[in-house]
């Protein structure tokens, strides 16, 4: 299935993979789906809500067995400090569900913060924009459909 995310990389000419796994009516977390699509933790990247008093909302995206550092995603932004938007908020927001929230065609172009560490993978996982596929692609590639900045944002 293509999801809009699917069709932007399309609209851009970048190749990727589509991968499903299979979810149930829990939330799964992201080193569940990194085992489920077979794929080391730390090169299946999730996309979290922060809100900056400068910044407004933003999405920062982390590898999945680190958390995001609120305090290096405030100094990447310019920011003074950043907080996690609450859950309520995310869907409004961004037009995806917890679990498929991601910056590919997102509801607004929101500016787009990526833990560093992406640019050491040949390839790393981002979601699709629903909960039960991640799109398979070159981090150099990611970085440039979501016109990311790249910065130490995530943390063990």
């Amino acid at each position: 299935m293509k999801t809009n995310a699917a069709r932007q990389l399309d609209r851009l000419g970048i190749p990727y993979e589509l991968r499903d796994y299979e979810v149930g009516d829990d939330h799964l977390d992201a080193e569940t789906v990194a085992q489920r699509i077979g794929m080391p933790a730390e090169q299946v990247f999730k996309t979290l809500v922060a809100r900056g008093p400068k910044t407004g909302v933003c999405l920062a995206v982390v590898p999945g067995n680190t958390q995001l550092d609120l305090k290096g995603l405030a100094r990447l932004a310019a920011d003074s400090k950043m907080e996690l938007v609450p859950l309520k908020e995310v869907q409004a927001l961004t037009g995806y569900v917890r679990g498929g929230v991601t910056a590919l065609a997102c509801r607004k172009d929101y500016p787009v913060f990526v833990d560093e560490t992406i640019e050491l993978y040949e390839r790393i996982a981002v979601s699709a924009g629903v909960r039960g596929t991640q799109i398979v692609l070159a981090p150099a590639d990611y970085i440039r459909a979501v016109s990311a900045v790249c910065g130490d944002i995530g943390r063990q």
